[in-house]
């Protein structure tokens, strides 16, 4: 028990509950008078708080609004979010958080419990990530540097906001208590050269730091959260290409972890091939699969699938072989310059091809290779055009096409032209939401590869069941439990499950997860049954009693 000041109860977005405080409460924590005399059931409040977010105009202020709610009262904003997890996945994160992102240092107003780090500070790395916690045991940080944001780019300090989004979206879909959270950004610099030149931005005005210094710091940042944090899960998001795969090679093997953009990206996409697989009665190792855009998130796509070929069997050479990567260089050959190490496993030779030099655009690749499967993960929009659409349909019964780029003005595609172009064949997933399609009497549901359908659940069961790594195997498996949500009797279904069921599937995710690091031996602390450990610590947005006195 502890004492503690009636402003502080009503200023701690963990413990206030605005007017839902009773009268009891009210008298014993000092708060009379300082509320409303109506005492409003959770029910109430979320009527009202509801009223007010539609009545704002745009969804950047739908944003804004919700974002101060999620200041002040963390449970209320919660279960509003649970009452309307549809409705609000695109305000509090993707397409709406990229517009939060660009105006951040203009909308600043509360650091929402972030953790700062500044290359510029190393010594107060321990003391920044204690602070931000407040005392809190810290089970889950999403830390970003922000230089590789999906369809962005570099944006600095201001990317905070993609970890908050992402720990927001942990806790609506999977339950994961917020007090166990913890976002963090790293300040490296940033050659965002508006950033540089806007006097209010709030992040460090010099160009990114790379090498030694920067991977000291990293270091310095894993060191200090582990030893704070010893049952810690690090996610981390939107690292930049020359780094993201070194930092996830360096501590995969070594603490929990992993990186949203190279595997969580690669394990919904690979679910949405195993739920078209399973529509289309065909074999992934039957599969050509075309990856335009070979960046960090084409790379890690590419790596889960090439991890799931193997897993059924075929050797690495021969899995390597279903892979065409087109970047902007057009499709990778072994003496194309400037690869990343990442692009370095999924090269073609010259040989194989009588005209490659002349494979510098995707349609002339299309041509070439006849791909069966196709994933757009390069920001052009509009890449796959009627022309590539219908060559690549001439080749294949079932198309698999995937247009990932987001937010919705980079899309390479929209369902309803790919829907019309391959005469109701597509079988499609696309980054953004997108309404069911209606062609010829069938109404076509578009799944959206949204790494929110996977995340949550993989770090419930990974938290649950104390985790000591995070391996392809528990990865594999996940990817299998999603991929497997599908209606393949109903014409027109989706590949992947809608989001209006992420709380379930996220259980049943979270369950898989859990299963496999007991099977393979890698839990830390003893788990008797996954059901059970993940039902203890799964946190309900509803009020209860405080403990203090």
């Amino acid at each position: 028990m502890m004492a503690i000041r009636p402003q502080e109860i009503l200023n701690n977005p963990f413990i206030n509950k605005n007017t839902g405080f009773t009268e009891e409460e009210r008298k014993a924590y000092h708060l009379e008078g300082l509320l409303p005399p109506k005492v409003q059931t959770i029910e109430e409040q979320a009527v009202q708080a509801y009223h007010q977010y539609q009545s704002k105009p745009t969804d950047l202020e739908k944003r804004i609004f919700l974002m101060t709610l999620y200041n002040t009262n963390r449970t209320l904003f919660y279960h509003l979010m649970d009452e309307h997890i549809v409705e609000f996945m695109p305000i509090v994160y993707d397409p709406t958080v990229a517009d939060s992102i660009e105006h951040y240092h203009e909308l600043f107003m509360n650091p929402q419990d972030a953790a700062f780090l500044s290359i510029d500070d190393p010594e107060n790395v321990a003391n920044t990530l204690r602070n931000a916690a407040g005392g809190r045991d810290i089970r889950l940080i999403v830390v970003t540097d922000s230089e590789g944001i999906l369809g962005m780019g570099d944006w600095g300090v201001n990317g905070v906001d993609i970890a908050i989004g992402k720990l927001m979206v942990y806790t609506a879909a999977a339950g994961i208590n917020p007090t166990h959270v913890l976002p963090v950004v790293i300040d490296a610099g940033t050659n965002n050269e508006k950033l540089l030149n806007d006097p209010l931005y709030l992040g460090n005005k010099h160009k990114r730091v790379r090498g030694g210094r920067y991977y000291d710091f990293i270091d310095l940042f894993v060191k200090a959260a582990t030893a704070l944090f010893p049952e810690v899960l690090i996610h981390w998001e939107d690292f930049g290409r020359s780094n993201a795969a070194t930092i996830l090679e360096k501590y995969q093997n070594q603490i929990p972890t992993f990186n949203d953009d190279i595997q969580g990206t690669g394990i919904v996409v690979l679910a949405g091939i195993l739920g078209a697989m399973n529509i289309s009665g065909e074999k992934l190792a039957d599969q050509r699969i075309l990856v335009f855009g070979a960046g960090t998130a084409g790379v890690g796509i590419s790596n889960q699938i090439l991890d799931e070929l193997m897993r059924q069997g075929l050797s690495e050479k021969e899995a390597r072989k279903h892979f065409f990567l087109v970047d902007k260089q057009g499709l990778l050959f072994e003496d194309t310059e400037g690869l990343t190490p990442g692009q370095k496993g999924f090269v073609r030779s010259h040989a194989e091809f009588p005209n490659s030099r002349e494979l510098t655009h995707l349609e002339a690749v299309v041509k070439a290779v006849h791909p069966t499967i196709m994933i757009g993960t390069s920001t052009q929009p509009g890449a796959f055009t009627e022309s590539i659409v219908k060559e690549m349909a001439a080749h294949t019964s079932r198309p698999v096409i995937f247009p990932l780029s987001n937010p919705t003005k980079l899309a390479e595609a929209k369902a309803e032209d790919l829907i019309a172009w391959t005469d109701g064949r597509a079988l499609i997933a696309t980054g953004i939401p997108a309404r069911p399609v209606q062609y010829k009497g069938v109404t076509y549901e578009i799944g959206q590869a949204n790494n929110a359908l996977m995340y949550p659940g993989l770090g419930l069961g990974l938290i649950a069941s104390t985790a000591r790594l995070v391996n392809g195997e528990i990865l594999s498996q996940a990817s299998h439990a999603l991929g497997g949500i599908v209606d393949t009797t109903k014409p027109g279904a989706a590949v992947l499950p809608p989001v209006s069921k992420l709380t379930a599937f996220s259980q049943r995710i979270a369950e898989v997860v859990a299963q496999s690091v007991l099977d393979q031996n890698l839990n830390r602390k003893k788990i008797m049954d996954v059901k059970t450990a993940i039902r203890d610590i799964k946190w309900e947005a509803e009020y209860k009693e405080l403990a203090f006195s």
